[in-house]
């Protein structure tokens, strides 16, 4: 705790020191217009951005917009709107001059990639230190009929799926799974449970999703030691990460049906904007049935879930607040879940191995009259949002978010009950961004937590728990024009209170070093060292007895040490008008990584691991390269590898991804866009413990687009056709990939009208 006072201490001092006077300077302003390409139609309500500042307005009526107090320099300035492509310009700001660029949206194939994530400010692909994925809404709807987050981004570079059943994907990043990948909902914790089994699912509707980021890697510094591996964050609304008001009338509404699982569903969102203030609010709902596979049908496996939010805010020049309310509710299959769990006793230990095909030959599928095993579940969030700006003082802008989350669900044997989670969870985050001093800019802050966890019935693995975290952390950056270095760290503190156990308290640091260096236009390398830390997660301390989500009798260390990591990644990008390539390497070696370790027995019909602790070792390299051909045609390309495994005795660690690719081109003419697309996967040799191997695979996909811009509003058809040849394959990272392979062919069709 020496250790955490001191840094709050030398928090606090820096922040003093920042509040000191700062010379006055003269400063200049930006004008310009937003035009919808190869038309004279203005945009109003188009987003323009000036990612090195943090600084967003919207265009007016007229499709006009302003930035007035700027500091002298050279700015990239980025215009971006809904389904259409973005654009750039490269604009020079003079002391007390004004400076005028001008843009045209259209509908291109390739779109800059925006994040706030990866810094806490927006920022683009390119300019960012640590790798990042961004999806928009254009890109999500295709993807419209996926049920959980995992399904979500199983196609993405650096990204698989760890799943039982469609209802539980989540996403696995380089590797890492579990608790080591944050998942977060307009950057604040969401919640659920989905990290602590195989079982557990991160349901998400894309239909609703404003954005979708994917930090590859360590993202530690800002977000606390459960980034370890990556952070996962859903963006909900545009408000969320552009503070301003609009007036009058915006939203969307959408609508998807697709075969293979009869699947269904839609959605709608408002937003009312009057003076300062804003209104909102939606909701949705959507169901699939059963999945078939080339084997079959795969029973129990259907999903249904519905969702609603409102909330209202106040948007003024230097103080900003919001509150906002939403819930979900839904229900999912766990496909065989019975037969491995508490079954697998009665049934030999080889049933879980047999394949789907055998079983019903044998008549393996009549053995025995056993209920279905589902999930339903519920998500309560209440949520407020604070900010303060002064842009000419040496704090530029301080931001507070508060998260309350309610998550219960209970695993239902037929009608029965057989286990009931809750988990209630607080969390809280204050960020400052000083202003830029010279070359330096940067931000601190601190977080905390506190969450209450309590399980009931036969499946309750640990006692009630209660947990606090608090965290305090700084990120700097010297831009030196020619190259740009960040660093920072965070001290974090966890502490573990269990009914009837013994109390475990954690604390630690984390430190990183990152350079990004332009090579020429539009291409830069970007190299970074993080070290890290994370403490042990409350079911790898506690855990005792048998859990079928992950298919082993489990048993808990209390007495487990502090995660530690060091990582090197290495990043070249590109981005020109013809060119959108990222390579990324990477190497992380953790000391005392914390995994489950089969004995070789058996108890309750499961195989007994225990937690235990060693070093380990994680290699990999990831790339996507979309180059463009002709005018309209587009070459896409990706691939991602990653090898892992405890350096004592090479032994493998389990559900690695193997040796990914993808291989597609898009041709677009006006608002057409017609992309079929390859995916491909190795066979997984490298097997853990109790792991079998995985074939290799190749599917090919169709997706067609057609988009119709207005001024008002736009209209968005889709048709997704994957699996087009009802290739049989199994992901290895599936816990039943034995009895249940992936989908067959499917036909997906959805439609989206944005209105402005």
């Amino acid at each position: 705790m020496k250790q955490f006072r001191f840094l709050c201490l030398t928090g606090t001092l820096f922040a003093l020191w920042q509040a000191a006077p700062v010379r006055a300077q003269q400063t200049g302003a930006l004008r310009g217009e937003v035009t919808l390409e190869n038309s004279e139609m203005v945009l109003h309500n188009a987003t323009v951005l000036i990612p090195r500042l943090g600084r967003s307005v919207e265009t007016d009526r007229q499709g006009r917009y302003e930035f007035t107090g700027l500091p002298p320099g050279e700015y990239d300035v980025l215009a971006h709107m809904h389904h259409l492509s973005d654009d750039r310009r490269r604009v020079v700001v003079s002391a007390g001059g004004e400076a005028r660029a001008d843009f045209r949206l259209g509908l291109g194939a390739v779109r800059e990639r925006v994040t706030v994530t990866a810094s806490g400010r927006e920022e683009t692909s390119l300019e960012t230190f640590l790798a990042v994925t961004s999806l928009g809404s254009l890109e999500l709807m295709g993807k419209a009929a996926s049920s959980s987050l995992g399904e979500l981004l199983d196609d993405q570079s650096g990204v698989a799926k760890r799943s039982f059943g469609p209802g539980t994907g989540r996403p696995v990043v380089r590797g890492f799974d579990g608790d080591r990948v944050l998942v977060l909902e307009d950057g604040v914790q969401t919640g659920t449970l989905s990290s602590q089994s195989g079982d557990h699912g991160e349901p998400v509707d894309a239909s609703y999703i404003e954005r979708l980021e994917v930090v590859r890697g360590p993202a530690t510094l800002l977000y606390g030691s459960n980034a370890i591996g990556g952070v996962v964050n859903v963006l909900t609304s545009h408000h969320e990460f552009h503070e301003h008001p609009h007036e009058g009338l915006r939203g969307h509404l959408s609508g998807l049906a697709g075969s293979n699982n009869a699947q269904a569903g839609g959605s709608g969102r408002f937003e009312y904007g009057q003076g300062r203030w804003l209104l909102w609010g939606g909701g949705g709902a959507q169901r699939s049935g059963d999945y078939s596979s080339p084997e079959g049908v795969i029973p129990n496996s259907s999903t249904d879930m519905a969702h609603a939010s409102i909330g209202f805010g106040r948007y003024g020049e230097r103080g900003s607040f919001s509150l906002s309310y939403g819930m979900q509710d839904g229900r999912y299959g766990i496909p065989f879940a019975h037969e491995l769990g508490h079954g697998a006793e009665a049934h030999g230990t080889g049933a879980a191995k047999s394949t789907l095909a055998e079983r019903r030959l044998f008549g393996a599928e009549d053995e025995a009259d056993e209920e279905d095993v589902a999930i339903d579940w519920r998500r309560q969030r209440a949520r407020m949002n604070a900010s303060w700006r002064n842009p000419q003082g040496a704090i530029e802008s301080v931001k507070l978010k508060l998260n309350f989350t309610d998550w219960n669900h209970r695993e239902l044997e037929g009608d029965e009950v057989g286990t009931e989670f809750f988990n209630k969870q607080l969390s809280y985050r204050l960020e400052a961004r000083q202003r830029a001093r010279g070359r330096l800019s940067g931000a601190f802050g601190i977080s905390g937590m506190h969450r209450s966890y309590e399980a009931a019935g036969e499946e309750a693995l640990t006692p009630p728990v209660s947990q606090n975290g608090l965290a305090a952390f700084v990120l700097e950056e010297i831009d030196f024009e020619r190259f740009r270095l960040q660093f920072g760290g965070r001290l974090e503190h966890s502490a573990y209170d269990p009914e009837g156990l013994r109390k475990r308290s954690f604390t630690g640091g984390s430190a990183g070093v990152g350079v990004h260096l332009p090579l020429w236009e539009g291409a830069a390398a970007v190299a970074n060292y993080t070290h890290s830390f994370r403490a042990p997660a409350m079911e790898e301390l506690y855990n005792r007895g048998p859990h079928p989500g992950n298919l082993l009798y489990e048993i808990g260390d209390s007495n487990l040490r502090r995660e530690r990591g060091d990582g090197v990644d290495l990043s070249w990008r590109q981005q020109t008008q013809s060119w959108r390539a990222e390579v990324n390497f990477f190497r992380y070696a953790m000391k005392d990584f914390i995994f489950l370790a089969p004995t070789g027995q058996f108890k309750d019909g499961l195989p007994v691991a225990r937690v235990s602790q060693g070093n380990s070792r994680f290699l990999g390299a990831e790339a996507s390269v979309q180059r463009l051909l002709r005018p309209g045609l587009w070459l896409d390309l990706g691939f991602d590898s990653v090898d892992a495994h405890l350096t004592e005795d090479k032994t493998p660690l389990p559900r690695i991804p193997p040796l990914r690719g993808r291989a597609g081109i898009e041709l677009r003419h006006a608002g057409f866009s017609l992309k079929p697309q390859l995916h491909l996967a190795n066979a997984q040799f490298q097997l853990a413990p109790n792991e079998d191997r995985t074939a290799g695979y190749a599917t090919a996909g169709l997706a067609a687009n057609y988009t119709i811009p207005g001024m008002h509003r736009i209209h968005m058809f889709s048709v997704n056709f994957s699996n087009v040849g009802n290739r049989l394959y199994r992901n290895h990272l599936s816990l039943i990939k034995e009895l249940a392979p992936e989908m067959g062919r499917a036909l997906r069709f959805s439609y989206t009208l944005h209105f402005f």
